[in-house]
């Protein structure tokens, strides 16, 4: 047995240890504003491209038209997008941040300032910008383009 390395050998443990930490505490300080990080990536997106379409959603943030019909059917409930007919073509639709919304987003946007800066404070800005150098080589180099929600 003594040929297995233990769990903490791997980078990956220690990567998903500190994504979890950042990722929970984040996800705690959005509930408290009745908000999911799904919900806060979708309005985070709209904030600066509406109104857009689902599909158009979908494919930037890597869901599926499904997954992003299902978020956009909770913000409408809680009156912070809303779905309009789409002025060129009355069969599409699209969507946009309420004034309600869009004032809410940059308080979400400083929550996740706020976590950023409990997380990773403590860091050296070397260091943190040598991790995000990094992280973004590994983003790039896995071909990664979804927005994480999870």
């Amino acid at each position: 047995m003594s040929d297995v390395p233990d769990l903490t050998a791997h980078l990956g443990y220690w990567l998903r240890q500190v994504s979890n930490h950042v990722s929970h505490a984040f996800a705690r300080k959005l509930a408290a504003k009745d908000v999911t990080v799904a919900e806060w990536a979708l309005m985070r997106v709209l904030y600066g491209e509406q109104p857009t379409s689902p599909s158009r959603l979908a494919e930037h943030m890597g869901l599926t038209r499904g997954a992003v019909t299902k978020l956009a059917d909770r913000l409408i409930a809680k009156g912070l997008i809303a779905r309009q007919a789409n002025t060129s073509d009355g069969r599409a639709q699209t969507l946009e941040l309420t004034a309600k919304g869009e004032g809410f987003v940059p308080e979400l946007a400083a929550l996740a300032d706020q976590n950023e800066s409990e997380c990773f404070a403590h860091m050296p800005d070397d260091d943190r910008k040598a991790l995000e150098r990094i992280l973004r080589d590994a983003v790039a180099r896995f071909g990664i383009t979804a927005i994480a929600t999870e």
